[in-house]
C-alpha cells in the first residue's frame, strides 16, 4: 500500500510569523467566493467581475435569500451562506521555497502551503432550481455537527443518560 505524502499549511501570510495585527490584514474575500455548477478549465487572470454580476432577487426561500446571475448566457440562482461557527474558509497557495529547500525535493514539487486570503461566507449557485435546504452543498455542512458529536469526549452525564435510555428499552 502506498504511503501518503506529508506537507504543512501555514496560516500566516507568507509564513513569516507576523504579529497578530499583520495576520488580521490578510485579504478577506467574504462575499466574493462562488461555487458554480460547472468546471472551468482555465487557471489564470480574468476580469470576472466585469461579466459575472450577481443581483439580489428579493425572494427568500427556506430562509435563503436568493440571488440571480448569468454565466455564459445561462441563468443561475444562488444564495450566500456563512461558514459555520468554529470554521473558516481559506484560499491556499503553494509556498515558494528557496533554491536550497526546493532542491531537497527529488521531484521538485512542494507540499507546503500558505494562506493567501480568507473568507467567512460563500455563494453557491444552481442553474435549474432555486436554492433550498435540500441542496447537496448545504447538506454537507450537517456533517460538521455529526463529526463534532462523534468525536467529542463523553461526559459522565452523557453516560448516565445513555444508561437510563437503555434501561427503558429493556
Amino acid at each position: 500500500m502506498e504511503q501518503g505524502t506529508q506537507g504543512s499549511i501555514v496560516l500566516r501570510r507568507n509564513g513569516n510569523g507576523e504579529s497578530q495585527g499583520e495576520e488580521e490584514r490578510v485579504v478577506d474575500l467574504s462575499g466574493q467566493v462562488h461555487l458554480l455548477p460547472c468546471s472551468i478549465k482555465f487557471n489564470g487572470p480574468s476580469s470576472v467581475s466585469q461579466y459575472f454580476k450577481p443581483k439580489s432577487t428579493g425572494i427568500e426561500s427556506e430562509g435563503l435569500r436568493t440571488q440571480e446571475a448569468y454565466f455564459r448566457g445561462r441563468k443561475l440562482q444562488g444564495a450566500s451562506i456563512p461558514i459555520p461557527d468554529g470554521y473558516s474558509g481559506f484560499v491556499l497557495g503553494k509556498k515558494s521555497l528557496g533554491k536550497r529547500k526546493a532542491s531537497d525535493n527529488s521531484d521538485g514539487s512542494s507540499n507546503c502551503w500558505e494562506m493567501n486570503a480568507k473568507y467567512k461566507s460563500i455563494s453557491y449557485w444552481n442553474h435549474d432550481s432555486l436554492p433550498s435546504q435540500d441542496d447537496a452543498f448545504l447538506r454537507c455542512f450537517h456533517w460538521l455537527s455529526v463529526a463534532k458529536s462523534m468525536h467529542k469526549p463523553a461526559t459522565p452525564g452523557d453516560l448516565v443518560s445513555a444508561s437510563a435510555a437503555l434501561e427503558k428499552m429493556n
